[in-house]
């Protein structure tokens, strides 16, 4: 009884997680909507998202802390509640970035909305993707998809690379449009930095499930036994 009791605590730890991941990932997406529409409400609506996540970090923590402290589990079950721990953090990181960019989004609707030669609906739109398959990762504790969220990381960085270089250019072409430019610099380097959060997630479902630290390989290392 008493270990069907802790599997019981394990999938409740899960289902909270999951319940945190959605709102960060809906703070995101919003967040570069409410960029791209000039939306303040949205903008506002981010940060009401906000102060829910940070109040989920703090329930996950705890509920995490008093089964590693009460039932000191060991092997797959251990792990599992390490990831927890770390995806914990990582999702409160994203939904800091998205609050981030909604901050940039309120104080852009002072200047007049501009065409910039970027598209950072794009870059948020995969981000999100990484998010979402990060996330479907670690609920179906499927290593494969978290895989596939590592080879989206590198793609990321070249277009916030790649937005960078541009608007260096626009801003050195027309000063007129500089602070513009600046804003969608900052707004893609927080993007950049929620795939690096994306990418810490599945990484840690992969060390879940496989027991494995992939952290800084470019392989994958097979599953121990």
């Amino acid at each position: 009884m008493p270990r069907i009791n802790f599997q019981q605590q394990l999938v409740a730890l899960k289902d909270k997680l999951l319940a945190m991941a959605a709102l960060s990932q809906q703070a995101l997406e919003f967040s570069v909507e409410a960029y791209s529409t000039r939306d303040l409400a949205l903008s506002n609506h981010v940060k009401e998202i906000e102060a829910a996540i940070n109040a989920a970090e703090t329930s996950v923590d705890e509920m995490a802390y008093e089964l590693l402290a009460k039932e000191q589990p060991m092997a797959v079950d251990l792990r599992f509640i390490l990831s927890v721990i770390k995806i914990n953090g990582d999702l409160e990181r994203i939904g800091d970035q998205a609050t981030n960019i909604a901050t940039r989004a309120a104080a852009a609707l002072d200047k007049p909305a501009i065409h910039l030669p970027i598209d950072i609906e794009e870059m948020g739109a995969k981000v999100g993707v990484m998010i979402r398959r990060a996330i479907q990762a670690l609920l179906e504790a499927d290593d494969k998809l978290a895989e596939s969220v590592l080879a989206l990381d590198d793609e990321i960085d070249e277009m916030n690379r790649a937005i960078h270089a541009d608007l260096i250019q626009t801003m050195e072409q027309h000063s007129e449009s500089a602070e513009q430019a600046l804003n969608a610099i900052i707004i893609s380097r927080n993007l950049e930095r929620a795939a690096d959060h994306a990418t810490n997630i599945a990484e840690d479902v992969i060390f879940w499930v496989r027991g494995n630290d992939v952290r800084h390989k470019f392989s994958l290392l097979q599953p121990t036994q």
